[in-house]
């Protein structure tokens, strides 16, 4: 119970700073301002999603890469507009930030790594998806946790365009993400509320309709940073909490499948 409670204050405190950081929508208007295609490709995903497809019943498959391309756009004019700027809060873990080293794989192994990462993401994340949605489903305590991880899995959904930017390792990420629980799901909090006042269909439209902007304000949030400052105001470490352990898992599992995929990751 002692430990319950000593883990109490620094979530709450972290929480709030990631609910905080998702919350200066300030920063979208500064991106735009600075980057007229990353305001166009901001114009389209308000058309698509706030007039086309929200209130219809199904999404096409095009309209689904489509929007997905235009995140990514979206991701890399922020990012753009931050190296730019020289802002120092932009790299990636800020002080937990990768090194150039002279170790690094160059050429085919570089990229061979990278598709084998790739793939290992796209698979974790889509096998934590799932888990998510069973989840929601356990009567009593299953819709809080729905809300917890989706709001967790919405978080790293934003800050992975930054991560993938600025090249951080896998491991890095998942170890920063699980050591930082408390933050990014307070982070993923705002985007993940819609779900819990509309219908499914309407929700997920308006999910999509901000989806974009804290895709933005991740851009600009200095992680490390935060939540170094913070740390003598909670007077206590956050434990970590493994989020992916049943996802990775299986991931590994569904990956001994393919040996030569296994090796590259």
């Amino acid at each position: 119970m002692e430990s319950l409670a000593s883990q109490a204050k620094p979530a709450a405190v972290l929480w709030l700073a990631g609910f905080l950081q998702a919350a200066r929508l300030h920063r979208v208007v500064s991106f735009c301002a600075s980057s007229r295609p990353l305001s166009a490709r901001i114009a389209q995903c308000f058309l698509l999603n706030g007039f086309i497809f929200l209130g219809r019943y199904n999404y096409s498959l095009y309209a689904f890469i489509s929007l997905n391309l235009k995140y990514n756009d979206i991701a890399k004019h922020a990012l753009d507009v931050v190296k730019r700027k020289s802002l120092d809060a932009t790299k990636a873990l800020d002080a937990h930030t990768i090194s150039e080293s002279t170790e690094k794989p160059e050429g085919f192994d570089e990229v061979a790594i990278g598709i084998g990462e790739q793939v290992y993401s796209i698979l974790l994340l889509t096998i934590f998806f799932i888990e998510v949605s069973v989840i929601g489903y356990i009567p009593y305590f299953g819709k809080p946790m729905n809300f917890l991880l989706l709001s967790l899995m919405y978080a790293y959904y934003c800050f992975e365009y930054k991560w993938n930017f600025f090249a951080v390792n896998l491991n890095e990420r998942l170890d920063f993400f699980e050591s930082n629980w408390a933050f990014f799901a307070g982070f993923g909090s705002p985007c993940v509320l819609p779900i819990f006042f509309f219908s499914p269909l309407t929700s997920y439209g308006v999910m999509a309709i901000l989806y974009p902007l804290f895709v933005l304000t991740a851009a600009g949030t200095q992680a490390e940073k935060v939540i170094d400052q913070l740390k003598p105001s909670h007077g206590g470490k956050l434990q970590r909490i493994p989020v992916f352990f049943i996802a990775k898992r299986l991931t590994t599992q569904v990956l001994q499948l393919f040996p030569e995929v296994q090796k590259e990751q």
